[in-house]
């Protein structure tokens, strides 16, 4: 591939902190798993999917192996962006996707803290973490479509403080009968907050760098989502996310990415480069999965957005000479 051979990286390898069913299940050390960004639907250039078969296709997911799916939190459907995510509200689509699977990973990619309030994320994604059976991973973001903001009378510029503020009162609600006193709201810890996630607390994400000064961001939050780059910017990346949080102190944690593909007839097909991924065949894939997984990149969740060929054969495909490398289906978490 022109993406060439990364350096290795010095990653530590030791297990990652245990939180919930899902978060274990989806994020080793040292290992990279594949999920699959809903809707699994090839809609190309149409910003708004059909949304066709996407309860059977998750469920189908699961089914063939894959460790996650992940929702999008888009509030608006902005033109400019041509992207309307999978239209439905991830929290009330978390509960519907709860009771349709039994051990797939439920993802969110990312939630826009700025955009709500942290009593309703927090009460929304401790439901659907219980009501999943400990499956829910929150990743988590300042927001990157300015024209939504004045549709909630809030402004773009200081997404950042509220992004801080937010996180802060979530990671709170965990607790019995929490006190605070932010933005947001105060408590003089007379009341509680229920449910209580499955594992003590939310699994938290953060998307890029959210507005945040790299000394926070090393801090907080239970691993690192960011965009598809090139072999050594990767690398690069990684070295420096894993060299922060050994200088904080803090555990090794996961880092995952998306890939958008359109899987080639021809196994052979080299990488020709489309919106954030590849056109290519099944063998490319593979040389791409194992040098991010060498990098210490520990999650892909696969976008098959511009997929050309049928996607029912796709997976297919993604399961017979894909997962069978990167799955960890047959090791249970013990949860």
């Amino acid at each position: 591939m022109k993406d060439g051979m990364p350096t290795v990286l010095n990653e530590i390898q030791t297990e990652f902190e245990t939180i919930n069913r899902g978060y274990n299940d989806v994020f080793r050390s040292g290992r990279l798993s594949l999920g699959l960004v809903v809707p699994i639907e090839n809609h190309g250039a149409a910003s708004v999917p059909q949304m066709h078969r996407h309860i059977e296709r998750v469920r189908l997911a699961e089914s063939l192996g894959f460790a996650a799916i992940w929702l999008r939190d888009v509030p608006f459907n902005v033109p400019s962006f041509g992207d309307a995510g999978q239209n439905y509200d991830p929290f009330v689509y978390l509960g519907l996707l709860a009771g349709a699977t039994d051990r797939i990973a439920l993802g969110v990619a990312s939630v826009i803290l700025p955009l709500r309030h942290p009593a309703h994320v927090a009460k929304a994604a401790a439901t659907a973490d219980v009501l999943s059976g400990g499956r829910l991973i929150l990743g988590i973001a300042s927001g990157d479509r300015p024209e939504e903001y004045p549709a909630l009378n809030m402004p773009f510029a200081d997404r950042g403080a509220r992004f801080r503020e937010s996180f802060a009162y979530i990671r709170q609600m965990s607790d019995r009968y929490p006190r605070f006193d932010n933005h947001f709201g105060r408590s003089l810890g007379n009341m509680d907050m229920l449910p209580k996630p499955t594992a003590g607390k939310l699994p938290m994400l953060i998307t890029g760098g959210s507005q945040q000064s790299s000394e926070w961001l090393m801090r907080n939050g239970d691993g690192w989502m960011t965009y598809p780059r090139s072999a050594s910017a990767m690398a690069h990346a990684i070295d420096q996310w894993r060299q922060g949080l050994r200088d904080s102190g803090r555990p090794n944690q996961p880092v995952m990415q998306p890939l958008y593909i359109d899987l080639a007839e021809d196994p052979d097909a080299e990488p020709r480069a489309i919106h954030l991924g590849f056109r290519l065949g099944v063998n490319a894939l593979l040389d791409y999965l194992r040098k991010r997984q060498a990098m210490g990149v520990n999650h892909v969740a696969l976008n098959l957005r511009f997929n050309q060929a049928d996607v029912e054969t796709t997976l297919s495909r993604l399961a017979d000479d894909v997962l069978p490398e990167f799955s960890e289906r047959s090791k249970p978490s013990g949860h």
